[in-house]
């Protein structure tokens, strides 16, 4: 009786666990897509490896996969509303400061001229280049890019994006036995993708040119 009632027991706290899970998961989601300070990526890796140590983990990564995605793609879509809203404001907005803030010139102009030649494939892979959303989302803006236009680029965009980080969990959570283990790696691994590029561009601007002859 002893083994049931444990059974029994540890089935609605489990559930209970996942119930509060994926809405903290969705709600951070969406907020790191409006304001880019929270680590999206690597919540959804750390959720990822987590849902790789359930019984249901096919169910639970499908439910991270779909969460990540939806939260990402609506925060994107309300970043661009609220985008718009402001160029067509003779005052702008704090949002599109805020936006604008976030694109230094030249990356902007790399986009725009981006955004001109490949459409909407740039788009697509703006979110899974560092740094490369914001640029490219105040490339459309500036281009005039209806909200539904911007809607069809996007949706991909951010399938890919939760599916390359949801990869990166799956990763650290079947090379370790213990989930923290596995939430440590893809933590590492997450925050270096986003670190070390915009690190060694730094760096490459601050090493003088050689001059030959």
């Amino acid at each position: 009786m002893n083994w049931w009632a444990a059974g029994v027991t540890a089935v609605p706290t489990d559930s209970t666990q996942q119930a509060v899970a994926y809405p903290t998961l969705f709600l951070l989601v969406l907020a790191g897509a409006l304001i880019p300070v929270v680590p999206t990526g690597a919540l959804v890796s750390s959720a990822a490896v987590v849902a790789c140590h359930r019984t249901t983990a096919p169910l639970s990564l499908a439910l991270v996969f779909v969460t990540a995605s939806l939260a990402a793609f609506l925060g994107d879509a309300l970043l661009y509303g609220l985008g718009r809203r402001g160029l067509d404001s003779k005052n702008g907005s704090r949002w599109l400061a805020a936006i604008r803030a976030r694109a230094p010139e030249e990356r902007l102009t790399q986009a725009q001229e981006q955004l001109a030649g490949h459409g909407v494939a740039v788009l697509v892979l703006s979110r899974l280049v560092p740094a490369g959303r914001i640029p490219v989302m105040l490339a459309c803006l500036l281009a005039d890019w209806p909200p539904r236009r911007f809607a069809r680029g996007n949706l991909p965009a951010c399938l890919a994006w939760a599916l390359t980080y949801q990869l990166i969990g799956i990763l650290g959570g079947s090379l370790f036995a213990e989930p923290w283990e596995g939430v440590v790696v893809a933590v590492v691994v997450t925050v270096a993708i986003a670190v070390l590029p915009g690190a060694w561009r730094r760096v490459r601007r601050g090493v003088p040119v050689r001059r030959t002859g």
